[in-house]
């Protein structure tokens, strides 16, 4: 990867999302918690939730990834809260598809997912960019 490349992808907005993370820590009473792993880097993701009505009520996160990992969990943290299950699955599939599909940028309110398109290059990257909404989706699932 060269200089540029890096500047590239770690871009201003990436570092100051990845540096004020919502909902740091973990919840003393969830309802469903997940852990997720990346075999490839060892980034972890674990999520929290407390579901009231199929939606999240209350979410914390404890989140050890690199500065994309830790971005795609701020991103997760400024919109998790209300959201159904099915809402955060759509928003993971669509994450996914646009890194490894070239598919659209998630629909709003998971558009903020923009700002990770430089990543799509960079194939190494993609599992930890998607823990942080592969472990709030087990989560609900486990609280359901």
């Amino acid at each position: 990867m060269s200089d540029s490349d890096l500047i590239k992808l770690y871009s201003t907005r990436i570092l100051a999302l990845a540096a004020d993370i919502p909902f740091l820590g973990r919840l003393s009473a969830p309802d469903g918690t997940a852990r997720r792993r990346s075999p490839l880097c060892g980034s972890t993701v674990t999520a929290d939730v407390v579901v009231k009505n199929g939606r999240v009520a209350e979410f914390a996160q404890d989140v050890k990834a690199c500065a994309l990992g830790q971005a795609s969990a701020a991103l997760l943290g400024q919109v998790v809260m209300g959201r159904s299950l099915a809402e955060l699955q759509a928003a993971r599939d669509a994450l996914s598809d646009m890194l490894r599909g070239g598919g659209p940028v998630p629909a709003a309110p998971f558009n903020g997912y923009e700002v990770l398109i430089p990543a799509k290059d960079y194939k190494n990257r993609h599992a930890s960019i998607l823990l942080a909404l592969e472990a709030v989706c087990e989560a609900m699932e486990a609280a359901a």
